[in-house]
């Protein structure tokens, strides 16, 4: 029986629970200096900085400005490798702040609250300019964030345009939705260590792609590749937010190679709240067409994205949102068009989902208000529409090729779990009695892309000479449990129990170079290439049982469930592992490029809305999540608990805010509304697996599913409860006020 698809308890844990994990922050250095950034209080200002007097206070080693650096230019961000660079954001502003929050200076000392005491003496003197925070007032032009380049659009893409888009629709709606900014606040913020030995630079880190940081630090340090060596143990999430080196980290590379020795930097949870990146930031302008009989015939999508202060991996996001427009819905005709637009608040980045989540909210609120319109149940409005499971591999109309899929199955598993019926008449009851909380049955189907960033993912597999066995991964996890996936899958292969199973990564030195952990790639990618390592090592095992057992190769048989080698129709003579790795360690590299895979589900949401003060309750979420073949249970229901998690939050709590003069007002715990486990039901899962053939795991992304269809789910459950009271639409986050307002508003 293999191990594969079974619940093997987390291999990581008991350092993670005893309080011994390798964090950035917990690694004791010596003598190691601290560092601390001013940063800017103006949004959009010219500005002049004085550091002279900074210099001279207690503790004070070093003060950086931007005047100071001599860092090579940095590459542009993905997405865009032909930007103009003078859209770039510099490492420490220079003569113009753009954002709240831009560091302008770094102060080095020798204690962490010495540089928070010599902050308050750099004199920082604004010259305000106007304040851009609305992406629509971007769009227009009325303040640009870089006169000389006459423009605050930074990305643009669209479709062809399609003639006849709504051609044979009896009903066209249009919903205007908003998807604002959410902070990815992992429970780890950014964190880094940096120490010169006078020869070569090591970067201890809190990140997702060690290989790509090696790059960026080589590259803008002007050191040779082999000079820079980047460690990351463990990593208290990272949601995509730390797939690249952000200023700060490059910065404090910088002192450790002017100043020698160690230099760290922590950064504090309001530095996180406004300066890390932000996700999501979409307006989304969507229009449906569909027959009486609700069979949609055309889907328009317009988005302009929120970039912030300068382009970064957000304002590329929308090529994810194209890709995936048509959700699982067979759609014949789509029209798409996208612009990124500068304002004056913290650049967007990736975030759990990235684009994805943006495209589900589009499609699956817009086909609720097509119900609501048609005045058809939601549920069979999307099961008319359904690509149906014998259209595999399926291509949509913006050309997106779906490897496999039972949506059907999916959406009838969660209405059955969730008894779709029943519910429906409950909330009849409640209508009928006029009560004051009111319940709301919201539905979402979703598809979603993994394991489509390019790039060969290496592992090597080595079993040694006592028996036991250790793999070497590039992936750098963040929370997934990949010790635990990856040793899983080389027993399954090796016969060596996980117990013995050492898994090796995040140290540039130790394992190959690999594309960053992100984009829910690592079963079908990292899980196949440590398979198919183990595969080449079992070769090597039976070539020296052979010799062992005197027996021809072809011969020779690994018995998994015990882990040694016989030969075939002789099991009672065998040979160990330790055996035939005796006389040397055998060991294999291999590596794999994916293709796309497409996982999918349905996600059913039961809220209680208080009509008489706004507030929204999750009584019950259901969600039926197909990644294919799920190689530890355990494992993946902890990616959909914790995606549905932020789902949740996202579509109740979270959101950044500005005022009009661009001073964020999210800033802290206090005012920035993370979900708890106090707002969330205990999550109802419903079993489904329909492999991939793009790998021979079968497996598909699992990571950030839960956050994909349960966002939507969610408003729609909301808007669901109050649709009897003319409400048609609320945005996110359906806060109580904006509930009580939609409510008061459709009374009017």
């Amino acid at each position: 029986m293999s191990i594969l698809g079974t619940r093997v308890v987390r291999k990581e844990d008991p350092r993670l629970l005893t309080g011994t994990g390798r964090y950035v922050d917990g690694i004791a250095f010596p003598h190691a200096r601290r560092v601390t950034f001013v940063r800017s209080t103006a949004a959009h200002a010219r500005f002049t900085v004085d550091v002279g007097g900074t210099r001279a206070a207690p503790g004070v080693v070093a003060v950086v400005t931007a005047a100071d650096l001599d860092l090579a230019d940095r590459p542009p961000p993905a997405f865009f490798p032909h930007l103009d660079s003078r859209f770039l954001r510099p490492v420490l502003a220079d003569g113009v702040v753009r954002f709240v929050g831009e560091p302008i200076a770094a102060i080095v000392t020798d204690d962490r609250y010495d540089g928070a005491d010599a902050a308050d003496l750099v004199t920082v003197t604004y010259d305000p300019l106007p304040a851009l925070v609305d992406l629509e007032a971007s769009a227009r032009g009325d303040v640009l964030l870089f006169p000389d380049l006459g423009t605050n659009a930074v990305a643009e893409m669209s479709l062809p345009p399609v003639d006849g888009l709504f051609e044979g629709a009896d009903v066209v709606v249009r919903q205007r939705m908003v998807n604002r900014r959410v902070a990815p606040m992992p429970m780890e913020p950014r964190t880094c260590a940096a120490e010169w030995d006078g020869r070569r630079l090591t970067y201890f880190a809190s990140t997702q792609s060690t290989a790509g940081l090696k790059e960026s630090l080589a590259d803008v340090l002007a050191l040779p590749l082999d000079a820079v060596r980047v460690v990351c143990g463990d990593v208290g999430g990272g949601f995509g937010a730390k797939s690249l080196a952000y200023a700060e980290e490059l910065v404090v590379a910088w002192l450790a190679v002017r100043l020698g020795g160690v230099v760290r930097w922590a950064e504090t949870r309001t530095e996180n709240l406004t300066a890390m990146t932000h996700g999501r930031g979409q307006i989304q302008d969507v229009e449906i067409g569909a027959t009486r009989d609700g069979r949609i015939v055309g889907l328009r999508v317009g988005v302009l994205q929120e970039a912030g202060a300068y382009p970064d991996v957000g304002s590329g996001l929308p090529a994810l949102t194209l890709v995936m427009a048509s959700g699982v819905y067979a759609i014949p005709r789509i029209g798409f068009t996208s612009t990124a637009y500068l304002t004056n608040t913290t650049p967007t980045g990736a975030f759990r989902g990235a684009g994805r989540p943006e495209a589900a909210y589009a499609i699956e609120r817009v086909v609720d208000v097509l119900a609501d319109e048609l005045g058809i149940d939601p549920a069979e409005l999307r099961r008319r529409n359904l690509i149906g499971p014998d259209a595999f591999p399926a291509t949509t109309a913006v050309g997106t090729v779906y490897d496999t899929g039972d949506y059907a199955t999916a959406l009838d598993r969660v209405l059955a779990a969730g008894d779709y019926g029943h519910l429906r008449t409950e909330q009849a009851r409640r209508r009928a009695a006029g009560d004051a909380r009111q319940l709301g049955i919201g539905l979402a189907c979703y598809v979603e892309i993994t394991g489509g960033m390019p790039g060969l993912e290496p592992a090597r597999v080595t079993v040694h000479a006592d028996g036991s066995a250790t793999v070497v991964t590039a992936s750098t996890p963040h929370g997934q449990g990949h010790e635990t996936a990856w040793a899983m899958v080389a027993a399954d292969r090796l016969g060596i129990p996980i117990e013995r199973i050492d898994v090796v990564y995040g140290d540039t030195d130790r394992v190959p170079p690999g594309p960053a952990t992100g984009g829910s790639r690592s079963a079908q990618v990292c899980g196949v290439v440590v398979g198919r390592a183990a595969d080449r090592v079992v070769e090597q095992g039976r070539a020296a049982a052979a010799a062992l057992l005197e027996a021809a190769v072809e011969d020779v048989r690994l018995d998994v469930g015990s882990g040694r080698f016989h030969v075939a129709g002789a099991p009672s003579i065998t040979r160990t592992w330790a055996d035939v790795a005796a006389a040397g360690e055998l060991t294999a590299e291999e590596a794999f490029e994916s293709t796309p895979t497409y996982p999918f589900g349905a996600h059913l949401a039961v809220v209680e809305v208080d009509t008489e003060t706004g507030r929204a309750v999750v009584q019950r979420l259901v969600g039926c999540d197909d990644a294919g073949r799920v190689l530890n249970p355990l494992l993946f229901e902890g990616q959909i608990h914790g995606g549905m998690a932020q789902g949740v939050a996202q579509a109740l709590l979270e959101e950044i805010v500005y005022d009009a003069d661009g001073n964020p007002l999210t800033s802290t715990l206090a005012d920035y509304l993370a979900i708890s486990a106090c707002e969330l039901p205990s999550f109802e899962l419903a079993p489904m697996e329909t492999p991939t053939p793009h790998n021979e795991l079968g497996a598909k992304g699992i990571g950030e599913s839960g956050t994909i269809g349960s966002t939507p789910c969610v408003v729609n459950a909301v808007v669901d409860a109050l649709s009897h009271l003319g409400v048609r639409h609320i945005d996110m986050p359906t806060t109580p006020q904006r509930v009580w307002e939609a409510i008061r508003a459709a009374a009017r």
